[in-house]
C-alpha cells in the first residue's frame, strides 16, 4: 500500500516539448487515479469520483514538476469539467506553458477515448 495515497504516483511521460522560438513548453503525461487515494474520501460516498479541485492539483502539481512552474496560477479562466473522473481511470494529462502571454492551457481526457474530455482550462501565471 502508499504511504501517501492522496499523492498520485507513477505518471508516464507521453510527450514533452519545448520551442525557444514560439516561447512554448508542453508534456503530456499519462496518470492513474487509484480507487485506493484518499481524495475519493468523502466525496460522495455512494458514487466516488475525483474532485474538480484534484483536478487541479494534478495540473499545478505536474506544471510545476515538468515545467518548472512557480508558485499557483493567479487566475483560472474557462475551466470546464464535462465529465467526471471515475476511481480506477487511467487519464492523459496534458499542459502547455506559453511563455509570451503568460498563461497555462490544460485538459485531462480519457486515455482510450481520447475525444471524452474530464477538464480544460486556461490559467493566468
Amino acid at each position: 500500500m502508499c504511504a501517501n495515497l492522496h499523492s498520485i504516483q507513477n505518471e508516464r511521460i507521453v510527450s514533452q516539448s519545448s520551442d525557444a522560438q514560439a516561447k512554448t513548453k508542453s508534456v503530456c503525461l499519462e496518470v492513474f487515479i487509484s480507487p485506493e487515494s484518499d481524495f475519493f474520501d468523502g466525496h460522495f460516498p455512494a458514487f466516488k469520483l475525483f474532485p474538480a479541485v484534484a483536478q487541479i492539483y494534478l495540473v499545478d502539481r505536474f506544471a510545476k514538476k515538468y515545467l518548472g512552474l512557480e508558485g499557483f496560477a493567479k487566475e483560472i479562466k474557462r475551466v470546464k469539467f464535462p465529465s467526471p473522473v471515475m476511481p480506477g481511470a487511467t487519464v492523459l494529462l496534458s499542459l502547455e506553458q506559453d511563455l509570451l502571454s503568460g498563461t497555462l492551457s490544460f485538459s485531462l481526457c480519457d486515455s482510450v477515448q481520447k475525444d471524452k474530455v474530464y477538464s480544460s482550462g486556461t490559467a493566468v501565471l
